[in-house]
């Protein structure tokens, strides 16, 4: 599926070796835990059966999607993850083209597969907009059967409840076309190096070390704005700022509701997701080694945790003060998506919009 104009592509695509990105992360996934072939079939069953069931009491709650079919979710193990991973990162990223550089292309298709790789073994499913069939729903059951033993709940609610997650973020997708356009979009922006001049991107970076000397890193942060994204901030253009902006909160949105989704429809379908929900947040909030916080850090999972935190707070909001069906207004177009300084303050965003 074809989401940017070439007038839009995006450079960054064209200098990473997808294909050599795939083959590295694949051979450095971490092994799974062992199961016995039983186990494993159970599993995969279990979750294909689960996002079925999923489906509908989704869309009752959302009031999204009503009539489409119910599409089979693909049951896949880590190494399957950062192949279908990879793709859809070329997709997104304009990268048919040949690299700019053999060597190029090698270096960053390494990186890109050992970050892969480092992500696959904490992914438990994925909603894929850019798949190639139109938009996929991964579920990664490895990963599945590790946390559910590593919380000692449930396998089969623990199955349904994570597809109460995933299933939503398909629902958002399948009922709003246009929302993977909109990512498309930002995304072009945002990997588009431009004719920044590289004296002026010196100057921002120079001007965020000297805030920082100055003792201004201690005034309130505004949303986002601190660590690797205050640095990404610097080298950026304004239009590539605005784009990632839209994209945080989009994602914050989208991770939010389907946070919101799920603890709204949990309680009817699975018995034990009082305990679930429980164990799953103590396990959010568990600290990690310093390496691993280190690389958490780095590649976004603090962030994304934030952003199930202040999505779901913004849904919550919303829904409790107008309905679901009015908060369904979030996805008209772009325009009527939360802005950055609305995330925080639901009110604005219904004044604004309501």
């Amino acid at each position: 599926m074809r989401l940017v104009s070439p007038a839009e592509t995006p450079t960054v695509g064209r200098t990473v070796d997808w294909g050599f990105a795939a083959s590295v992360g694949t051979k450095l996934v971490r092994p799974a835990p062992p199961v016995t072939d039983y186990t494993r079939q159970q599993a995969i069953e279990q979750l294909t059966e689960s996002s079925r069931r999923a489906e509908l009491p989704v869309r009752d709650v959302t009031g999204l999607n009503e009539g489409a079919a119910v599409a089979e979710a693909r049951i896949i193990d880590r190494g399957e993850w950062v192949r279908a991973a990879t793709e859809s990162m070329r997709v997104m990223t304009g990268g048919e083209g040949k690299s700019s550089g053999f060597i190029t292309g090698r270096v960053t298709g390494a990186q890109t597969g050992a970050v892969l790789a480092f992500i696959s073994s904490g992914i438990l499913g994925q909603y894929d907009p850019f798949a190639s069939n139109g938009g996929e729903l991964l579920l990664v059951y490895p990963n599945v059967i590790a946390v559910e033993r590593q919380l000692r709940v449930s396998p089969a609610d623990f199955r349904l409840w994570v597809c109460l997650h995933e299933v939503t973020h398909r629902v958002q997708f399948k009922a709003n076309p246009w929302l993977a356009e909109h990512m498309a979009r930002c995304l072009a922006v945002l990997t588009d190096d431009g004719d920044q001049d590289p004296a002026q991107v010196v100057d921002r970076l120079f001007a965020l070390v000297r805030s920082r000397r100055n003792g201004t890193e201690n005034d309130p942060p505004e949303p986002n704005s601190e660590g690797v994204l205050g640095i990404l901030r610097a080298i950026q253009s304004e239009p590539q700022r605005k784009a990632l902006d839209q994209l945080l909160v989009l994602g914050t949105l989208l991770e939010g509701h389907a946070d919101h989704v799920m603890d709204a429809v949990g309680p009817a379908v699975v018995p034990s997701v009082t305990t679930i929900r429980r164990r799953f947040n103590e396990r959010r909030e568990h600290k990690q080694p310093p390496l691993q916080r280190v690389l958490r850090t780095l590649l976004g999972f603090d962030a994304k945790l934030s952003q199930y935190t202040r999505g779901k707070a913004f849904v919550d909001h919303v829904v409790a003060d107008v309905g679901m069906a009015r908060f369904n207004a979030v996805w008209s177009s772009p325009e009527t998506l939360p802005l950055p300084s609305e995330i925080d303050e639901p009110q604005r965003w219904i004044d604004r919009v309501l």
